[in-house]
């Protein structure tokens, strides 16, 4: 069963044409992912941990420690990082409000090259946020991987501009696919949620 399959079965992912959901943004979508559902399925959980170090040693054999973004991938990460034996540490939105004020949280040695963990790329805005707060703490960041995708074209931008390679295990278009073959949802439904993508946010 792929990524996508899981994350439906397990109902990580949501989608309800018929009453959108709406994004902290303000902005309706069709589509609702919330990855930290995952975390209580084992099975699943270690499938994102499983495709994740693959990607790694695939891509990336020369990484030498891995980060989270805080909160979503925290958890992913650290499986991640414990599964291939490397140091880990996690990356807060903003600095914490007291004691040492960190923004990365953890210890790295300076130039040490790091792949960054997310769970999920919307517009890409604060996912670009924590690789630049890892860059500013010294940190040689080598990519960026994550469970989930919306593959908006604002975030490929995003990422290219940003000269930050961006590997994710599933998203929207292969979503879509499987949903095509998916009985429960109308040729109707299926228009709306692909115009819904093409239209970005």
């Amino acid at each position: 069963m792929s990524i996508a399959q899981q994350l439906l079965s397990i109902q990580a992912v949501k989608l309800s044409p018929a009453k959108p959901f709406i994004w902290a943004s303000g902005a309706e979508s069709p589509i609702y992912c919330d990855n930290r559902i995952t975390l209580s399925y084992p099975e699943v959980r270690n499938a994102i941990c499983t495709g994740f170090v693959a990607k790694i040693k695939e891509l990336y054999p020369q990484a030498e420690a891995i980060a989270g973004v805080a909160t979503g991938g925290i958890a992913h990460g650290m499986l991640v990082a414990d599964r291939l034996g490397l140091p880990f540490v996690y990356v807060r939105d903003k600095p914490k409000g007291h004691g040492r004020e960190n923004t990365v949280e953890g210890f790295l040695e300076k130039g040490c090259k790091v792949i960054v963990i997310e769970d999920l790329i919307s517009t890409g805005g604060s996912s670009l946020k924590a690789v630049e707060a890892l860059k500013d703490y010294g940190a040689n960041v080598l990519g960026m991987l994550a469970i989930f995708t919306y593959n908006f074209q604002k975030a490929s931008d995003a990422f290219e501009a940003a000269k930050c390679s961006l590997t994710t295990l599933t998203g929207f278009k292969e979503l879509i696919t499987l949903i095509e073959k998916d009985k429960n949802y109308s040729a109707a439904d299926i228009e709306y949620m692909k115009n819904w993508y093409q239209k970005g946010i």
